[in-house]
């Protein structure tokens, strides 16, 4: 049978003295956070029994902390999973107790927008969301910094210089990376096109600046259209695809900067075959794997999603223990490449 492990061999483990034990098990007299931190992973590492207690001693006298995150489209795999990464993420936490707020918007406008961030605004520490960059947004950002109240720009960037700090992925290399593979690719020289959600996102903008930076500099054979508006809808996106397929012979790719990809990928399937375009897409779901699998789509560019939360809840907590930044940054994430061989 073997020997439960006894006070001695805890204190042995964590390389502290009996007497540090006690004071942890017992919350006699204070006991430096590293310490009891010590102390908890060796209790965990050798099966002592109070290692539970352990743990709730050390997490008795942290702060509460109420985070909230705005997000959109819940009917999406993608915000379904990133609402689930930032719960996760908050729930685990080791500086503070989290209580996580997920609202979705219901629209890209501003006015849908605004009333859940004043909401939150009013009951949260520190806020991250993603939205567009437009001028109401920015004044209601500006006035929760006034109130103490940091906001995190998510994907796309906005309110520059007033929101607390962006975090996600350099989205004018995500559009030369994009390009670069259509220019790889391709079987011949031709046409390209870019679908965006809205010229207010920042980042679709980014990305549609970096596809055709890219293209002039290094594959000025390719011509890129003018950007084609989706406003991130599957149905919209479907019938310009079909549309660009039929009016433009010389098509050779496309690259969809933002949402609405389910959309692409249904026109390819039913009309897209025999053409042989490059098809790149916006981050990785059920649909764009499926899509890779069948090769009919070349590439996915997808956020690192759980470490772009467990980042953002680090920026979060420091945010509102130090106050915020009085040079407000950005946080470059490396993007994750999909391809029908590493799916």
């Amino acid at each position: 049978m073997t020997k439960r492990p006894t006070i001695a061999d805890l204190a042995r483990e964590a390389r502290v003295s009996v007497a540090t034990i006690d004071r942890v098990l017992n919350a006699r007299h204070p006991v430096r956070e590293e310490t009891a931190r010590r102390v908890h992973d060796a209790a965990q590492a050798i099966g002592y029994h109070a290692a539970g207690l352990i743990k709730q001693r050390l997490r008795r006298d942290l702060p509460h902390y109420r985070l909230g995150f705005i997000l959109r489209k819940p009917a999406q795999h993608f915000y379904q999973d990133f609402a689930r990464e930032v719960e996760a993420s908050v729930n685990l936490a080791q500086s503070f107790h989290g209580i996580p707020l997920v609202e979705f918007a219901p629209s890209h406008m501003p006015s849908d927008l605004i009333a859940p961030l004043k909401e939150l605004g009013a009951r949260c520490h520190a806020i991250a969301m993603v939205a567009p960059d437009h001028p109401k947004i920015t004044a209601a950002v500006e006035d929760l910094k006034a109130k103490g109240i940091p906001v995190f720009s998510l994907l796309s960037d906005f309110a520059a210089g007033v929101r607390q700090g962006y975090i996600g992925l350099n989205n004018r290399k995500v559009g030369r990376t994009a390009a670069w593979m259509v220019s790889k690719v391709a079987k011949r020289p031709g046409k390209v096109a870019v679908f965006v959600g809205s010229h207010r996102f920042q980042g679709h903008e980014l990305r549609d600046v970096g596809f055709r930076s890219y293209c002039r500099e290094n594959a000025p054979t390719f011509e890129v259209l003018d950007p084609v508006m989706n406003l991130e809808k599957r149905q919209i996106t479907y019938e310009a695809t079909l549309d660009l397929m039929q009016r433009e012979p010389e098509l050779v790719g496309f690259y969809v900067a933002g949402g609405g990809m389910e959309g692409a990928i249904s026109a390819l399937r039913e009309e897209g075959k025999s053409r042989d375009l490059v098809a790149i897409v916006n981050e990785i779901t059920p649909e764009s794997r499926a899509a890779l699998a069948d090769n009919i789509v070349t590439m996915a560019v997808a956020t690192p999603m759980r470490r772009l939360c467990q980042e953002l809840i680090t920026l979060m907590t420091r945010a509102i223990e130090t106050g915020t930044a009085e040079t407000p940054g950005q946080t470059f994430l490396p993007f994750d490449i999909h391809l029908p061989e590493n799916i």
